[in-house]
């Protein structure tokens, strides 16, 4: 079952099963700053896990939760809250969260479609020289649940590519496979977080170096 109808849910579709709730249905955007959007999500998160709760409970949150740059975010610290009613309240569940995605279709101010943009339209734009991203193939969030999702109780895993890429890196990518040349100013500024990766994630991703994801990325969603 699939509450949502968003890109994350709509990669899920082909994994969907009766006995496991996807909820993928909320606040999409990490500015919003309106209380009435995150309580209309806690309460759809409360009323249907009341209406299924023999289902197994996926939630989807951020890696932003690790950023002490936005600790007083109101997004930060409602998915926080979201994160601690599920775990004091659900008997059976898996909370992924999520890095940025990357996608057809989706939010335009996402890292991956706000740089495809910018360089298509040779639009000039700030580079902060010292950011840094953790990267996520929307595929890969089915792949693994399809493989995880049964054998997985009850825990909080950050997911995305282990491997934090620098801007320079991504811009430089993009080029290439758009045969088109980024224009922006160099800012020495930006930041990034490190992240602790699982046993589980580390093993989803053996084998694949950084170099070869990101063209695969730019591959499939350019």
């Amino acid at each position: 079952m699939i509450i949502g109808t968003g890109l994350i849910a709509n990669a899920l579709k082909d994994i969907d099963t009766n006995d496991t709730l996807y909820f993928a249905s909320g606040v999409s955007n990490s500015l919003e700053t309106r209380d009435s959007e995150f309580e209309r999500e806690f309460s759809l998160l409360k009323t249907t896990y009341e209406q299924h709760k023999e289902k197994k409970f996926i939630y989807f949150s951020t890696l932003s939760i690790h950023d002490q740059s936005k600790q007083k975010s109101p997004y930060v610290i409602y998915k926080k809250n979201i994160e601690e009613y599920i775990k004091n309240n659900i008997e059976n569940f898996l909370i992924l969260r999520i890095g940025n995605i990357v996608g057809h279709g989706g939010n335009p101010n996402t890292l991956f479609n706000f740089l495809k943009t910018q360089i298509t339209h040779k639009n000039t734009f700030a580079l902060h020289l010292k950011a840094k991203r953790l990267l996520l193939d929307i595929e890969d969030i089915s792949k693994f649940l399809e493989l995880h999702c049964l054998s997985i109780h009850n825990k909080v895993i950050n997911f995305s590519f282990p491997y934090n890429f620098d801007l320079k890196e991504i811009i430089a990518a993009l080029e290439e496979q758009t045969h088109q040349k980024a224009f922006y100013s160099e800012v020495n500024e930006g930041d990034f977080y490190k992240v602790d990766f699982e046993e589980e994630i580390l093993n989803f991703f053996s084998g694949i170096s950084p170099e070869s994801y990101l063209q695969s990325l730019t591959r499939k969603y350019i």
